[in-house]
């Protein structure tokens, strides 16, 4: 049964790894595989999502799980013995935050998801110990969160300062297979991990009845294509600025990264000037392309005392990271502090959604709407729920109930609901009023 598994023993085995990983740190661990057995698979099943579409073999996790020790030993025996096929993962698309186009998403099957897990639950404790501070993208014990309040800290404490937005074009899709590889097995030696890494690597693409086979990227949707990714940007970026880019700048300078998303901070201008000079360069090295109108270096300089909020003609104080836009702004005491605020495109994808929802759960009953429409706008609140947003969290609330009136308008000819009636009907079904769940200013950290 799924309830089997001891936690505590695996986090012992991976403090242990950790902890030879740290003794030989410039070495490649040779004997890895032998930690996974069916207690870790039972593990990596428990921390595996298992809702959501089926993979292309149409199994859900309802039907793996009555045999799952059986399906679970089959899956190690396979593993082991290099048996192990890893199949196709399926593509659909899904809107993008405009509305108006497309991106493909990835979904792997369920075995080879808790598969994929395993695997990371093994290297997390090897790379945990090589990666930079800087690095917050899906990483144990770090979050979206704080890597918002990293950049917040460090632009606070820069009176001057100028930064580089970096956007990858079609990261994920164009990580070089080989120089990947490479990075692996630079702390990776067992032949069985690696591998089983190789045929995730080559997997094919199911879209619709069309099977291919990219030759560049990571697997599309895959548990392990975060910390792929991580593996390829820390050599790609984060070492080379950390210990290479540093060193030889005059002045202050920062870096917060997450997954593919970084922004990159300076106390000067002509050291901002020369390190984005040469980032394309840099980046092209590892056959991945900056996008030219979204890579951009913009002064984020604190406003002088009486200076307009809005900076003027031609004056940038904004900037979006991680669905947030940080800008100049004044607090209740009249100072000037970087704010945060729900980014404009992702406040209008968020309402689209909803506008979708309701559409297309007319005509469900009002308590089950209400319910769900209740968890939608607790779910914003848990990520935007951020000291100072509290103004786009109002309004993201208001423009809910604008729509969900409009639609149970529509639910009959007879169903038009006045704003007095609305006001009445929400006094019995009250949405969830704005919540600041992080606050996350600590002016005691700025220096």
């Amino acid at each position: 049964m799924v309830g089997t598994q001891n936690p505590q023993a695996i986090s012992t085995k991976q403090l242990k790894l950790a902890q030879r990983a740290e003794r030989y740190p410039h070495e490649a661990l040779l004997t890895l595989s032998h930690l996974i057995d069916l207690d870790w698979l039972r593990e990596a099943y428990r921390r595996t999502r298992k809702v959501g579409a089926a993979g292309v073999d149409g199994q859900t996790a309802a039907q793996y799980e009555t045999h799952l020790d059986q399906n679970l030993l089959s899956l190690l025996d396979r593993f082991k013995s290099g048996r192990y096929r890893a199949p196709p993962v399926k593509r659909v698309y899904i809107p993008k935050g405009d509305g108006q186009r497309v991106r493909p998403i990835g979904i792997p099957t369920l075995e080879d998801k808790v598969l994929q897990r395993a695997v990371v639950m093994l290297l997390e404790p090897i790379y945990e110990k090589q990666f930079e501070d800087c690095s917050y993208g899906f990483r144990p014990g770090r979050s979206a969160h704080q890597a918002l309040n990293q950049l917040w800290q460090q632009t606070m404490s820069l009176p001057s300062c100028w930064l580089i937005e970096l956007d990858i074009e079609s990261f994920f899709d164009r990580v070089d297979r080989v120089r990947l590889r490479e990075m692996l097995a630079r702390r990776v030696g067992d032949g069985v991990i690696c591998r089983v890494i190789g045929k995730w690597l080559k997997a094919g693409v199911m879209e619709g009845t069309k099977l291919s086979y990219p030759d560049q990227g990571t697997p599309q949707g895959g548990v392990i294509s975060p910390l792929l990714a991580n593996v390829y940007l820390h050599e790609v970026l984060d070492e080379w600025f950390e210990r290479e880019v540093k060193p030889r700048l005059k002045g202050r300078s920062f870096m917060v990264r997450y997954a593919d998303d970084a922004v990159l901070g300076f106390a000067r201008k002509e050291d901002a000037g020369r390190v984005f000079a040469v980032l394309a360069k840099r980046f092209e090295k590892y056959a991945l392309t900056l996008h030219s109108e979204k890579t951009r270096m913009i002064p984020f300089n604190r406003p002088r005392p009486n200076d307009c909020p809005r900076g003027g003609p031609g004056v940038k104080r904004s900037f979006d990271f991680l669905g947030f836009t940080l800008y100049w702004g004044r607090s209740r005491k009249g100072q000037w502090v970087v704010r945060r605020k729900t980014a404009k495109d992702r406040l209008g994808r968020a309402l689209r959604n909803i506008n979708t929802w309701c559409r297309v759960y007319l005509h469900a009953p009002v308590m089950r709407q209400h319910a769900a429409l209740s968890r939608k706008l607790l779910g914003h609140y848990a990520y935007y729920g951020m000291t100072g947003n509290g103004r786009s969290l109002a309004s993201f609330r208001h423009h809910v109930e604008r729509i969900w009136r409009k639609w149970l308008s529509r639910r009959s000819q007879r169903a038009k609901l006045t704003w007095d009636r609305f006001s009445a009907f929400l006094q019995r079904y009250p949405l969830p009023p704005v919540r600041i769940v992080h606050s996350i200013y600590r002016h005691s950290a700025i220096t």
